[in-house]
């Protein structure tokens, strides 16, 4: 089914717009996606590049080799610093949109976990723990 996605960084600098099928979403455990998350994974969903735009500002980019030894390139806001997609090089007609970053996150069924060898081992959220609707008070 086609549809049209948005998304944008926290301080509303860059912003995008994808038009087109929506693919699979995953979790990746791999240290880079820790890193860049901040958290203990990366969550992504998978987009044709050809439907993939950005709508305003210009995000700044960071290539590096991943955990398989082939470069992949994150881009992030160059103001607030938020992640936004990442495009593996050997692959150009794919977008990984970050998200976090989308307006209707609804849209994201995760199906797959990846590097699970890096994963961590409190990464799984203790159902029995106090949970609040919002910020504790």
């Amino acid at each position: 089914m086609t549809e049209t996605l948005t998304g944008g960084c926290l301080c509303g600098a860059v912003r995008y717009t994808y038009q087109g099928e929506v693919g699979a979403a995953g979790y990746c455990h791999c240290e880079d996606c820790r890193r860049v998350s901040g958290s203990a994974f990366g969550v992504s969903v998978r987009v044709a590049a050809a439907g993939f735009s950005i709508s305003k500002g210009t995000p700044k980019s960071f290539v590096k080799a991943g955990d398989s030894g082939r470069p992949v390139a994150r881009f992030f806001c160059g103001d607030c610093g938020s992640p936004l997609y990442t495009l593996p090089p050997l692959h150009p007609e794919v977008v990984f949109i970050k998200a976090g970053s989308l307006d209707d996150p609804s849209v994201v069924k995760p199906n797959r976990q990846a590097w699970m060898r890096s994963r961590v081992d409190w990464a799984e959220i203790d159902p029995s723990l106090t949970a609040y609707e919002t910020n504790r008070v």
